[in-house]
Parts: C-alpha cells; structure tokens; sequence
C-alpha cells in the first residue's frame, strides 16, 4: 500500500509541479482526503526524492537551452559584460526573477511547513488553501482573457523578470503553484502562453534546486543520525522515478499544448478542486 501511495504522489509531483494548479496543494489534499497516515510519505526523504525527480525532469527536457545559458553567463562573467547577447540576458533575468521566491523561502517556510504539512491539518488551513485555489484560478483565467499573447520570451526586461520573480514568491504559499503564479504574471505582461510557460518552467529549475539541496542537507544529517526508516528508503527511489517521467512529459504536453489552448482549462480545474476541498473541510470539522 504505501508503494502505491508513492506511485500516485510522485505521478501528482510530476504533473502538477508544471501544470498551473499546485503540485504543493495536491500534495497536501491527497493524503488529506484518502487518509494516508504513514509518516514516511509526508517526511523529509520523500520529499526530496519527489523534488529531485522534478529537477531531473526540467533539466534533461531543457538540457541543450540550459547548455546555452550557462555557457553564456559565464561569458558573461568572464567580459564582465552582458551587452545585447539575449543568452547572457536570459541568464541573468532567471537569476534576478529567483531572488524574492528565495528570500519567501528562508523567511516563510517553516511557518508554512506548520501549517501545511504536519498532521493534523487544522480545518481553517484547509479552508485557506482552498481559498487560494480559487483566486489564484481567476487571476490566471483574467491573465489569459485580457492578454493579447503577443510577446515572445526574447522580449524579456528585467523589470518583466522581476515582476514574475515576485509572483514566483506568492507560491510559498500552498495553493497559489508556483507554474500557476509565474505563468499568469508571463500572460499578464503580454507574452505568448507557450513564452510564459518556458521561462516559468526553466524558472522553476534553480528555484527547485535550491530548495532540494537545502533539504538535501538536512537529509544527509537524518542519514548520519540513522533515522531514517527502511520504509523510507525503500520508497525513495519510487518516488524519484514516477516524478522524473511524468513530469518530463508533463512539460513536453504543456509546451505543445499551449501553443494552441488557452490556460482555462486549468482555472476551471482549480475552481473546481477549490469546491472539493472547501466542502470536505466544512464537513469533517
């Protein structure tokens, strides 16, 4: 049974880490709603193994852009000169667009962690996140209503970057998603739905691989310690390989299938995940 459990959050990881509905949130609901007590899903060793899955996916599917940019940054390092080359520009907006969502982290995560992520989930966080759910599904249907999609990502400023860093910082926040906040913040600026899917996507990878390492730290002192449990380990590697796969071609969908569809879809499936959880909350207290 928990390998199951692990089969079917590491497949929630995947796909919702880069569709615009919260892998974060679904994360939570899941266990939530099915009842899944068993602390080795919801500890620090699955957790990693779900994030890292998702790196590897972002990595490997944006593996020659990633090439290129770093190459590029360095460069730009090594002329102390970024000039007009749109390479070195793209690097640095992703840098520049990761600072607040890294300062949201280290300021807010352990408040949310307590919130969010220790059973039981108080009723009120619930409700809360549910709350989240729905608004941020209207901020993104309202995003992609009124934009004209016209600008490609080559278009970038770094004051856009900025902006989309800062939506990025909302998604501590269980709910809000953090491909759903940079994405909608991508539309409302005018760029095209699939230019606002790329740079969120090649956003999503340092912002993941900083909070990965940072827990990975801590996993390696839970190694040193013994406490991990062999539940734990025997699931980690489910769990790392459901999520590589499927959010690999979760992305591979979402940047073909934005080039012909709006982001609708996903506001009314946020809406009505939002009804879910707000009626399940109200029942059980």
């Amino acid at each position: 049974m928990l390998v199951t459990q692990a089969i079917v959050l590491g497949l929630a990881q995947g796909l919702t880490e880069f569709i615009p509905i919260s892998s974060s949130a679904h994360l939570v609901i899941i266990p939530w709603l099915f009842g899944w007590m068993d602390p080795a899903i919801g500890g620090l060793t699955f957790d990693v193994a779900l994030h890292l899955g998702t790196l590897v996916a972002i990595l490997v599917f944006f593996a020659k852009d990633w090439v290129r940019l770093i190459a590029a940054w360095f460069r730009s390092i090594g002329e102390w000169k970024i000039g007009q080359d749109p390479d070195r520009r793209m690097a640095w907006y992703l840098i520049l667009a990761c600072i607040p969502g890294g300062i949201a982290g280290f300021l807010f995560e352990n408040r949310v962690q307590v919130s969010f992520h220790e059973a039981p989930i108080p009723q009120a966080s619930m409700i809360l996140m549910a709350v989240a759910i729905a608004l941020m599904g209207g901020l993104l249907w309202l995003a992609d209503a009124l934009s004209k999609h016209e600008r490609p990502i080559g278009s970038l400023t770094a004051k856009d970057a900025a902006l989309i860093g800062l939506a990025q910082a909302l998604a501590i926040f269980p709910g809000v998603s953090r491909s759903g906040a940079t994405i909608t913040a991508g539309l409302a600026l005018g760029l095209k739905r699939e230019a606002a899917a790329r740079f969120s996507f090649l956003l999503s990878a340092p912002i993941i691989a900083g909070a990965g390492l940072k827990s990975m730290l801590d996993l390696l002192k839970s190694l040193h310690s013994g406490s991990i449990t062999s539940a734990e380990r025997a699931i980690f590697p489910v769990g790392f390989i459901v999520a590589a796969i499927s959010g690999f071609f979760c992305i591979k969908f979402l940047m073909a299938f934005l080039q012909k569809h709006s982001t609708k879809v996903f506001a009314w499936y946020r809406w009505g995940l939002a009804a879910l959880v707000l009626a399940v909350a109200l029942v059980r207290g």
